[in-house]
């Protein structure tokens, strides 16, 4: 099995970058309904996952901040606590899996390190169940 079967390609998949206020970031996660979501960079590269974790976090150690001047920070502020590996898309399904079992999805880069997509957990379950 090729990893690009369950690709969820980078045009389908909510992306930020370090540049998103706080506030943006927020509401993107809400309007999704995603409690992560991937950084890249300007040049493509993934370069880390923020959580709902990390924004509480954030939010709690900083006591002059609140959604009303959230606005004014931005996501390059708070510490990425979840440490999400990538996957190259040549690889094999066992570094797959092995990723997918501690991560809610794997990103998923190319051979020149750019950003191409996620594969989520939940699709190599379904697909391993025969539920699709």
């Amino acid at each position: 099995m090729n990893i690009a079967f369950f690709l969820l390609p980078k045009l389908e998949v909510v992306c930020l970058t370090m540049q998103f206020t706080l506030r943006q970031t927020l509401e993107k996660m809400e309007y999704h309904r995603y409690t992560a979501v991937p950084i890249l960079n300007e040049a493509g590269n993934y370069i880390g996952t923020v959580t709902e974790g990390d924004l509480l976090w954030f939010f709690k150690n900083n006591e002059d901040l609140s959604f009303e001047n959230a606005h004014r920070h931005s996501l390059a502020e708070v510490s990425l606590r979840m440490d999400m590996k990538t996957v190259r898309i040549d690889a094999n399904m066992g570094d797959l899996i092995r990723l997918a079992k501690i991560q809610n999805f794997v990103p998923v880069v190319d051979d020149m390190d750019k950003f191409i997509g996620i594969v989520r957990r939940s699709d190599i379950i379904e697909y391993c169940a025969g539920i699709s």
